[in-house]
């Protein structure tokens, strides 16, 4: 799961992914949205890959690049529990007398 979040540390992927949220999109598409180079580019998705953020698909010499919806709702999920996890730490908390 660190991965995943030193992934979303960068504001150019966050970027990416904002955009990714619309629509699958080529490199050439991210690099003019963003105003990237595409060889700027190469790395954060190598990063996006690596964490199954972003997955990609083949047609013909074009790469399209998607979303992966089910890794970002896992990292939801996973955020919430903590967040759930530590309130009911503090609600116990303030209903312990012996605190």
């Amino acid at each position: 799961m660190s991965d995943v979040f030193n992934a979303l540390s960068s504001q150019t992927r966050r970027q990416i992914l904002s955009l990714l949220k619309s629509r699958d999109m080529t490199a050439g598409e991210i690099a003019d949205e963003l105003s990237v180079g595409k060889s700027t580019l190469s790395g954060h998705f190598n990063v996006l890959k690596a964490t199954d953020l972003v997955v990609t698909e083949r047609q013909g010499t074009t790469i399209n690049y998607s979303l992966n919806t089910s890794v970002v709702e896992d990292l939801l999920a996973a955020v919430v529990g903590l967040l759930s996890s530590q309130e009911e730490k503090e609600t116990k908390g303030e209903n312990d007398p012996a605190i």
